[in-house]
């Protein structure tokens, strides 16, 4: 028996998480409906497709965004889909509120584990 599922997830941007997971790799369908076991659909924002038919999706609930899926069906590493979304979604939020508020880049680079290293300076 199979179900859809959902997890919370610390996104709050729709359109930074859109970004960031075409710059994944991933197709993405907006509103769109996620395809699960025996033909059940749900409602998602953002559809990723997957070739076995069970698609990856992410809907607003409230403030914050969450993963809806079948899992079962889907055959993907949550952990691993999640982490990466997140750091890069991280980054990218960074970066905005950077930018916004004036702060200039001073040095960045990519630690052996994979996690992101910034400076960042401001004149005042």
């Amino acid at each position: 028996m199979s179900h859809f599922t959902t997890i919370k997830v610390q996104i709050k941007n729709g359109e930074i998480l859109h970004e960031v997971l075409q710059e994944l790799g991933y197709q993405v369908e907006c509103n769109a409906q996620v395809r699960g076991y025996n033909g059940k659909k749900t409602q998602a924002d953002y559809v990723i497709r997957q070739t076995n038919g069970y698609d990856l999706g992410f809907r607003r609930n409230g403030e914050i965004y969450e993963l809806v899926a079948d899992f079962w069906g889907a055959r993907i590493n949550q952990q691993e889909f999640i982490n990466a979304i997140a750091q890069k979604y991280a980054y990218k939020t960074l970066m905005a509120t950077l930018q916004e508020q004036h702060f200039n880049i001073e040095e960045e680079e990519t630690l052996p584990d994979g996690s992101v290293r910034v400076v960042v300076g401001q004149w005042v």
